[in-house]
């Protein structure tokens, strides 16, 4: 298998293998992980992982007031750009931007997500994050991460495959460590992989308190499987799991023939109970409903840093609560269970 790394991704990855190491994941397991991060981010699987490289050295200076702020009511990094035109030139050649909104000093990437909002439908629910370690299966660019960073989380991965995804964090991790670094010279313990959940199924890291799932379930044939797999990477001591999915208002699962609200693979949409069953089958003690919430128009869509179909097309012109196939409009559950 591949293990050769850029030297950008290598200095990238330092501080998270070194982590991973002190939580006792063995040497043997950190070279699969190593081998398959390097495969994923191999020129030759996407000629474009070259521009997306230079983008955090190629941005212009930056004056920072060395203040980095991660909870509400923004994610935001303090200071201005001289030359904003330039920085906003150079982060867009990391579009789409999707999960946000981030605030680069005078700089705002309005991504097509509020996933600040989001955020707030499920924080309050929550045991306190404070010195936990948090997995985050399908982050997209780690804004969430970066959120439970803030809730003073000790250590906080994100795993998506998507690999624009992963630069953009990469982006925002270089500014952030530079701009605003901490005191012990140390980098900011947020982290991503650019992998699936399946990918980690021979390279478990047992020793998370606490694991997101939010917008994966959906795009998953066996969801059972999902939640199952998700179990291996709690710790000892188990912990809770963060489900956030697309869910059916109907009392029985929907099982989507063709697209659903333009996605093309959406396999099944539980219905509440549905959901719930399923969690205790795979093993998750007292799974509770904890928000229901209907996508908004104003929640998801286009942006200049998001300029392809969002929502907007997805859902019927005559009736939003409708998508343009018929079906119901996206209506999203989070479920808080526990696994011991």
């Amino acid at each position: 298998m591949h293990t050769h790394f850029d030297p950008y991704d290598a200095q990238g990855f330092a501080p998270l293998w070194s982590h991973l190491l002190e939580f006792g994941l063995a040497q043997e397991q950190l070279e699969q992980l190593q081998a398959k991060c390097a495969s994923a981010l191999d020129l030759k699987v996407d000629s474009r992982l070259s521009d997306w490289r230079q983008v955090s050295q190629d941005l212009p200076p930056f004056a920072s007031k060395n203040q980095l702020k991660l909870s509400e009511p923004k994610l935001s990094l303090e200071g201005t750009w001289p030359d904003l035109e330039t920085a906003v030139q150079t982060l867009q050649r990391l579009h789409p931007w999707r999960k946000g909104p981030i605030h680069l000093g005078d700089l705002l990437i309005d991504t097509e997500w509020r996933s600040d909002w989001k955020w707030t439908r499920v924080l309050p629910h929550l045991d306190s994050l404070k010195n936990a370690k948090i997995l985050d299966i399908g982050c997209g660019n780690a804004y969430h991460c970066w959120r439970a960073l803030g809730e003073e989380a000790q250590f906080v991965l994100g795993v998506d495959p998507t690999r624009l995804f992963h630069y953009q964090y990469r982006v925002c991790s270089d500014l952030f460590n530079r701009y605003a670094p901490l005191a012990d010279s140390k980098t900011h313990p947020v982290y991503h992989l650019p992998l699936t959940l399946e990918d980690l199924d021979d390279c478990i890291l047992p020793f998370f308190d606490i694991v997101f799932s939010m917008g994966v379930l959906y795009h998953r044939r066996d969801p059972q499987a999902h939640l199952k797999s998700l179990q291996k990477h709690f710790g000892l001591n188990g912990g809770q799991l963060v489900l956030e999915t697309i869910i059916t208002p109907n009392a029985e699962p929907f099982y989507p023939e063709g697209r659903y609200a333009q996605m093309r693979n959406v396999w099944c949409l539980p219905d509440v109970d549905t959901l719930l069953e399923w969690l205790i089958e795979a093993g998750y003690k007292q799974p509770r409903l904890l928000d229901l919430n209907q996508t908004s128009l104003q929640e998801q869509r286009q942006t200049e840093w998001m300029r392809f179909y969002s929502l907007n097309q997805a859902l019927d012109p005559k009736d939003p609560n409708l998508t343009i196939e018929g079906h119901p409009a996206p209506l999203r559950a989070i479920i808080l269970a526990d696994f011991s």
